[in-house]
């Protein structure tokens, strides 16, 4: 399907750019991590910077404050008399840093390189807040049709806040359709929709072999230290070709789509002797299929460890559950299966650590017609109906309060845009043609 251009909307976007980067840019200065034990009025920092951003493109805004969370933003622009009303997510929150020392520039100085801005929440997703704030710009802060900004500050901490959000909030919340701007695009230059979402379960093991640390000489080899105990026990998660050992799962077939092994490799910069896990199709393993992680051990550091035989060890075990899993049932499964195979009768607890639901949309219906319109005129390329092996627990959330809404899950980022990793960026040139696509959805969905 062949669209002609919208040139003077296109225009009006290539013009607001610099804007647009600006914008950008200001947000990623701002070091607003929402995880616990980081200066939390950056977050506020964060939120004021984004509510004077929609201000400035025509919203009339204000901060919406619940006791113990970090402010969220909502911006309104009111709808024309018979026209619908569009919901517009992001979050002005991010990720941790990690460690310093394998970035090649400043988490929290923006720059550019090849076309790319790097820093800390370029592509998750302060690229989101702009988009919005761009397609507002785009009309002067007329649109054409209602439009409403909500973003919150805690995403990257799992929402923990949201519902309380949406229930004090949810009249304001109002809308016919729903933009959640926290996913990203098939390839970079070649948009996507995202159809289905994986869901998350965690938990943390700790498993205890003596009262307290002895000698490894002395009685090593009858007596079995905490630390083989652990490893033995995570290596049974997976099977010998690397599928997840975990009974009773859910599994699921997607779309392979075009992409290769080939592709995979170079997305995520796996070793040349390293080998892809699991069976199947590579899209059924990312989107439809279970997957394991070890997140992190608590044990001694190399550099802190002397001949002792370690007495306990920890470790955080996350899972991602396909579309049509329970997430409680999940959680019990690996619960069940951890505490199963520690072996030698050592001490076990665990400890839940929350879950997050999978989630299927329709990819039905006018509004997606006109999003799809709109992507394949801003981009010259119909959009890949595709997946995502990632979690966004709050798309049930919106999907409960909203319940007559349709719910479109798109992003600026790509797989090269390193979220949650170092170096994180996101292409310049997608956040104009998204911006645009967002702006052109605005003038279609008005007159559908």
């Amino acid at each position: 399907m062949k669209t002609a251009p919208s040139v003077p909307l296109r225009d009006r976007v290539r013009d607001l750019m610099p804007r647009i980067r600006a914008d950008l840019e200001t947000l990623v200065r701002i070091p607003s991590i929402s995880h616990p034990g980081h200066e939390p009025s950056q977050l506020r920092r964060s939120a004021e910077a984004t509510a004077k951003i929609l201000s400035d493109a025509g919203a009339e805004v204000r901060l919406l404050e619940i006791e113990g969370a970090p402010p969220a933003v909502l911006g309104r622009v009111t709808a024309p008399a018979g026209r619908p009303t569009v919901l517009l997510y992001a979050h002005h929150d991010v990720q941790p840093t990690g460690a310093r020392e394998l970035w090649h520039s400043e988490p929290f100085e923006p720059i550019e390189k090849k076309g790319r801005l790097f820093g800390r929440g370029s592509s998750d997703d302060k690229c989101g807040v702009v988009m919005h704030a761009g397609a507002l710009r785009a009309f002067d802060g007329k649109t054409p049709i209602g439009v409403t900004v909500f973003v919150e500050g805690e995403e990257e901490w799992g929402s923990p806040n949201l519902a309380k959000f949406l229930e004090r909030y949810g009249d304001e919340l109002r809308a016919d359709a729903v933009i959640l701007a926290d996913s990203g695009n098939w390839r970079t230059g070649q948009p996507g929709l995202t159809m289905s979402l994986r869901g998350i379960v965690a938990c943390d093991i700790e498993v205890r072999t003596l009262d307290h640390a002895v000698h490894s000489g002395e009685f090593g080899g009858p007596v079995p230290d905490a630390l083989t105990v652990l490893a033995k026990t995570l290596a049974t998660l997976h099977d010998d070709k690397g599928n997840v050992a975990v009974a009773g799962l859910a599994h699921g077939k997607a779309d392979p789509l075009d992409l290769t092994e080939e592709e995979l490799r170079k997305q995520v910069g796996m070793r040349p002797g390293t080998r892809l896990i699991g069976e199947g199709g590579i899209t059924d393993r990312m989107w439809m299929k279970p997957a394991i992680s070890v997140l992190g051990i608590d044990a001694p550091k190399i550099t802190e460890s002397t001949n002792q035989l370690v007495p306990s060890a920890r470790a955080r075990v996350s899972m991602r559950i396909p579309p049509g899993q329970d997430a409680d049932a999940a959680m019990k499964a690996l619960i069940d299966h951890l505490r199963k195979n520690v072996p030698w009768g050592a001490d076990v607890s665990i400890s839940p650590r929350g879950h997050g639901k999978p989630y299927q949309l329709s990819g039905e219906g006018k509004t997606y017609a006109a999003m799809r319109r709109a992507m394949t005129e801003a981009f010259g390329r119909e959009p890949v109906a595709m997946g995502a092996g990632g979690t966004i627990p709050f798309v049930a959330d919106f999907a409960r309060m909203l319940p007559n809404a349709t719910l479109l899950l798109t992003g600026a980022s790509d797989p090269f845009s390193n979220a949650h990793s170092e170096d994180e960026s996101v292409d310049l040139a997608d956040i104009e043609r998204s911006t645009l696509a967002e702006a052109l959805f605005f003038e279609y969905l008005a007159r559908s």
